[in-house]
């Protein structure tokens, strides 16, 4: 029977996955802020700004997770694909939506591929990622993140 703990390698390319999706939710984020009024779109502005820190702050812990696992980091792309539209509210509801499932998705991938202590780390995020999806006009799923 083989051992089910994933080797240090395969918890570090799960984790530079997870990064991966982080360093693209930081800058759409902040291209979504950039798009909002605090004046105007009181709400819509602190949700946003609310998840650009929280991505930015996990994105940072996961760069240390993968540090403390043994190894590099991933650097950010240059650039990342944005919406031709993010002119209205309702665009920057749609493309956060997005942002926070695709959030869950990737931190499902993390809570199958970890163990201990990153597992339940990633199952954290993974329930955050839902509950602020519900936030930008998401539903409630039986199974975030599938």
């Amino acid at each position: 029977m083989s051992d089910p703990t994933p080797a240090p390698a395969d918890t570090v390319e799960a984790l530079q996955t997870a990064l991966a999706a982080e360093h693209a939710a930081v800058f759409v984020y902040g291209a979504l802020g950039a798009q909002t009024s605090r004046s105007a779109t009181p709400t819509l502005f602190a949700r946003v700004t609310a998840a650009y820190r929280l991505h930015r702050t996990r994105r940072d812990q996961l760069a240390a997770m993968i540090r403390a696992a043994g190894g590099d980091p991933e650097p950010a792309a240059p650039g990342y694909s944005l919406p031709a539209e993010l002119g209205t509210s309702r665009a920057v509801l749609a493309r956060a939506l997005r942002l926070e499932q695709d959030a869950a998705r990737t931190y499902a991938y993390l809570v199958a591929r970890t163990t201990g202590p990153t597992r339940t780390w990633a199952v954290t995020a993974l329930l955050d990622a839902a509950v602020r999806g519900l936030g930008f006009g998401g539903r409630p799923e039986d199974f975030p993140g599938r």
